[in-house]
């Protein structure tokens, strides 16, 4: 267990009191828990960019990180929904895409493949983090709330081409096992 590593746990650790917060129903409570997400967004940066540092990668950490990633922006977005903050359909096809690319990258992993993440993706978490952060300050504020909207469905685009990436990515390095 390293530090990377740690970072990432903390950063599980988070969600529940995210969640405490969220559901406190003030604008003061509503600020702690969109700063409890800012805080772990934070530690997905600081993670790997000490992993790397250090050399300190490690296969618990590759399997950890993107776990933690999700189910942190997966339970903001479930409760967004819930608060009627987010509609339905936009989480559903961002989640869905989430556990559709784990899914795929299973598969890539029994194949041999490594499927690293694109540039397209990591911008899309990060505006995926930037906009559950505004949307749970969200306050009955409609510029607040248009401001994240518009970040989430900038999220959701970025999320269906980094997708296609690695569909993309996949099917060649497939060709390429298949020439051997």
């Amino acid at each position: 267990m390293n530090l990377p590593n740690m970072i990432t746990l903390f950063r599980i650790v988070l969600i529940p009191f995210y969640i405490l917060f969220f559901y406190q129903s003030s604008l003061e409570s509503s600020i702690v828990a969109a700063v409890i997400l800012l805080i772990a967004s934070f530690t997905d940066f600081l993670d790997g960019y000490l992993a790397r540092a250090r050399s300190e990668v490690t296969q618990f950490g590759k399997f950890l990180d993107p776990i933690a990633d999700k189910l942190l922006i997966l339970s903001a977005l479930i409760l967004l929904v819930g608060n009627s903050r987010v509609p339905a359909w936009l989480a559903i096809i961002i989640i869905g895409r989430e556990f559709a690319m784990t899914a795929f990258r299973a598969m890539a992993s029994n194949e041999g493949i490594v499927i690293a993440a694109e540039t397209t993706g990591k911008i899309k978490m990060f505006f995926q983090a930037v906009s559950v952060i505004i949307l749970t300050i969200d306050f009955k504020n409609p510029l607040f709330h248009q401001m994240g909207m518009l970040l989430l469905l900038l999220s959701m685009i970025l999320a269906i081409l980094s997708a296609l990436q690695y569909l993309f990515k996949f099917g060649r390095s497939l060709n390429l096992l298949e020439l051997k």
